[in-house]
């Protein structure tokens, strides 16, 4: 049944980031399904003759290696994983290659890791590539580079990957394929338990709906996806959570018909700035902020000032992310400091004249400056 809403949130978006998990590209017995992806590269092609762009956010090169390497289940240890992901990936390029390119399509293989998202610079570069590679007409098929991949510079997962992506381009949608229907109103195998169609203002209470359980073959979670697509959706983007082993899915979203679950923007669109302040760079520190500054700066847009920090936490300096919360350790902003974590133990809780007393001098009258802040927590 087509869905006036999704015709029009398919009508407006300009590129479609199809984000497929492990558990969409493999069978009972964890190999990789060569036929669901080629049935899946038909339909991007068809995505594709619609005139938007695509990118295809693909897992799958640990279970690949499984398959080439004979284990019966997925490797524990990282040195294990890493070497299964590279064993795999090239199987996994391959055949989505192969799929795309009987349409006439080209693609193109990009390995990330959370220092690309980090990085400001590396961050734009990956933009830059993305836009060149859209001018040439190729499909960018795109991976966390779980080969290299550690703790310390890993993004998570895919379902986090896809959502850091939606930042970068322009007019997304962002479609998750997963092996269930959507999100569900009680637990999936309840057989009362219905798929919630749309979710209009997605907030944290969502959770309650995800199961603690996690695929053997994936590391996301319901609760995962949930994560990436509250992030997603805090950016000013759309969400389609939709069952990719379900016949012609992305046709269906395609046409506008009622597939999964929607979620729409939670706010308007985050400028690209703001966006990298958000879910680029880890934090440095947290200030923990008073209830006025919270108000000020989540509701009334103003800057940070030193009179309303409690608490200082971190070393960095001047110039680093800080993370903002509430008293309740509840996050609500990250912006740029304009002082380091040593002056802010000094100044916190000081009005200006206060400021210039002890420190001999006022740089700048804001803590955070406005231009400078991006709320996380709507």
């Amino acid at each position: 049944m087509k869905d006036f809403v999704r015709q029009e949130v398919f009508q407006s978006c300009s590129t479609v980031i199809v984000k497929v998990g492990t558990n969409v590209l493999t069978d009972a017995g964890d190999r990789l399904d060569p036929q669901r992806i080629r049935d899946l590269g038909t339909q991007l092609a068809r995505l594709r003759q619609t005139g938007r762009r695509v990118v295809l956010v693909t897992s799958g090169a640990v279970g690949a290696g499984m398959e080439l390497l004979g284990l019966a289940e997925r490797p524990r240890s990282l040195p294990e994983l890493q070497a299964a992901a590279a064993v795999g990936q090239p199987l996994l390029i391959r055949i989505w290659s192969e799929s795309l390119g009987v349409h006439g399509l080209q693609s193109a293989q990009l390995l990330l890791t959370g220092n690309d998202f980090r990085n400001r610079k590396r961050y734009l570069n990956v933009r830059n590539t993305l836009r060149t590679l859209f001018d040439y007409g190729a499909i960018p098929i795109v991976n966390e580079n779980d080969t290299v991949s550690v703790e310390e510079i890993a993004l998570g997962d895919n379902d986090q990957l896809a959502s850091m992506l939606a930042t970068l381009v322009n007019a997304p949608l962002l479609v998750i394929l997963s092996s269930i229907d959507g999100l569900f109103d009680g637990p999936p195998s309840d057989p009362g338990a219905k798929v919630i169609p749309i979710v209009k203002r997605p907030d944290e209470g969502l959770f309650r709906f995800a199961s603690a359980s996690q695929s053997s073959r994936g590391r996301g979670g319901m609760h995962s996806k949930l994560k990436a697509i509250l992030a997603a959706t805090g950016m000013g983007e759309t969400v389609i959570l939709a069952n990719g082993r379900q016949d012609n899915v992305l046709d269906l979203i395609r046409e506008g018909e009622q597939t999964g679950t929607l979620f729409l923007p939670h706010s308007g669109v985050v400028p690209a700035w703001k966006r990298w302040l958000s879910f680029g760079a880890p934090p440095a520190g947290t200030l923990v902020l008073d209830a006025g500054a919270v108000r000020a700066v989540q509701e009334q847009g103003r800057s940070l000032l030193a009179v309303g920090i409690q608490q200082v936490s971190g070393e960095f300096d001047a110039g680093a992310l800080v993370r903002l919360v509430t008293q309740d350790s509840v996050e609500v902003a990250r912006g740029l400091a304009n002082y380091s974590a040593e002056d802010l133990l000094r100044i916190r809780g000081f009005r200006s004249e206060q400021i210039a007393e002890t420190l001999g001098h006022v740089p700048f009258a804001e803590v955070i400056h406005r231009d400078n802040l991006s709320l996380t927590r709507h």
